[in-house]
C-alpha cells in the first residue's frame, strides 16, 4: 500500500459538465488503486465537509469540471479545511477559468492568442443586437468561433462561417453562460498539451493532435468513442511540437498554475501556434488527453497521479 494512506477523489458536481466529472473521478480511483492507493471517491455536496472534518483525508484529487471544479470555489473550502489537494490554486483558478482574462494574461507574456470580444448578453439587450454583431464581424471578420467565457467541453460553443449563422451561435452560447467570447477563428490543426510538475518544475507531455470525424471537436466527439482520432505524438515537425509544448508550459507558468494543467492549441497553416484556453482540472476520462498524452509519454498514469497526490500532501 502507498504511504500516502486515505485519499480523496472529488468527482461530479452540479455543472453542466457533471457525468464527464464522475467518469474522470473514477478512472482516477481506479489508477490509484492499481498503484496501492486507499481510494475514496465523494461528489461535492453538502455531505463534503461534515465528511472531511471526521476524517481528513492526506490529500484530495480535484476531478470536478466546469463551476466550482475549476472556477476556485471548490479550492478555496479545501483550503478553509486545511487539506491538501492537486492542483492550482484559488486565485490561479479564477483567473484561468474566464477564457478572455486568461486570453489577456498570456498575451501579456508574448503568446499568439487569436483576436477576439468577450461581451455580456445584456451588452446585446442594452445596445441592439443587430449593429453589435454587425460590428463584431467588421472588426474580426469571418469565419469565428464563439464561446462561453467560462466553462468547458466545448459546451455552448460553434464556429459561425456566415453573418447569418452569428445570431443562432449568441443564443446556443447563452444557454450556458451569460457572457461570450467572440474569437476570430483560425484554421489548423488542433493540438492538447498536458502539462505535468511533480516538484523539479513544469515539463510538457507528448503533445496530441486532435481530428474529429465531423471536423467540429464538440461535446460528442471529445467523451464518444470512436467520433475523434487522435494522434499522440501529434504529426507536426520537431520544430512547431517544441513551439507548441513551449507555450503550453509558459502558459500555465503565466497564469500560476501548479502539479498539472491542459493547454489547447490551433496550429496554423504555416506552422504558428496559437494559444485558445487552458484547463485547470484536465479530463481523465477513457478518451480525454492528458491520459493519451502520459501513456505515449510512457507514463503510467496511476504513478503520475499518485506523485502529484504526494507532492500535494507535502504542502499540508
Amino acid at each position: 500500500m502507498s504511504d500516502l494512506g486515505h485519499v480523496l477523489v472529488l468527482a461530479g458536481g452540479l455543472s453542466y459538465e457533471r457525468e464527464v466529472s464522475i467518469r474522470s473521478g473514477r478512472r482516477v480511483a481506479e489508477v490509484l488503486r492499481a498503484v496501492g492507493v486507499d481510494v475514496e471517491t465523494r461528489d461535492a455536496d453538502a455531505t463534503l465537509v461534515p465528511a472531511v472534518l471526521a476524517d481528513p483525508p492526506d490529500a484530495v484529487f480535484v476531478t470536478l469540471h466546469g463551476g466550482a471544479g475549476e472556477d476556485g470555489a471548490i479550492r478555496s473550502v479545501l483550503e478553509l479545511l486545511d487539506v491538501p489537494y492537486v492542483g492550482a490554486t484559488p486565485d490561479a483558478c479564477r483567473i484561468s477559468f474566464d477564457k478572455p482574462t486568461a486570453k489577456a494574461v498570456v498575451r501579456s507574456w508574448g503568446l499568439n492568442t487569436p483576436d477576439s470580444v468577450a461581451l455580456p448578453k445584456e451588452t446585446f439587450h442594452d445596445l441592439g443586437a443587430t449593429a453589435v454583431l454587425a460590428r463584431i464581424i467588421d472588426r474580426l471578420g469571418l469565419p469565428l468561433f464563439v464561446k462561453p467565457s467560462r466553462g468547458g467541453s466545448a459546451l455552448g460553443a460553434s464556429i459561425v462561417r456566415t453573418a447569418e449563422e452569428l445570431p443562432a451561435a449568441m443564443v446556443g452560447c447563452f444557454a450556458y453562460g451569460d457572457t461570450a467570447l467572440i474569437e476570430r477563428y483560425v484554421q489548423g490543426v488542433e493540438v492538447a498539451v498536458s502539462v505535468v510538475d511533480l516538484g523539479d518544475g513544469p515539463v510538457a507531455l507528448t503533445p496530441v493532435e486532435i481530428v474529429p470525424d465531423r471536423g467540429v471537436y464538440d461535446y460528442a466527439a471529445r467523451y464518444t468513442a470512436g467520433q475523434t482520432e487522435f494522434f499522440a505524438p501529434a504529426r507536426l515537425s520537431p520544430e512547431v511540437a517544441e513551439a507548441c509544448a513551449g507555450m503550453a508550459v509558459a502558459a500555465h507558468a503565466a497564469l500560476g498554475l501548479r502539479d498539472l494543467s491542459r493547454t489547447d492549441l490551433i496550429v496554423d497553416s504555416s506552422g504558428k501556434p496559437y494559444f485558445l484556453e487552458v484547463n485547470v482540472a484536465p479530463g481523465m476520462t477513457e478518451t480525454s488527453l492528458l491520459p493519451m498524452a502520459a501513456e505515449a509519454a510512457g507514463r503510467d498514469l496511476g504513478t503520475l497521479c499518485k506523485g502529484l497526490l504526494e507532492l500535494a500532501a507535502t504542502r499540508g
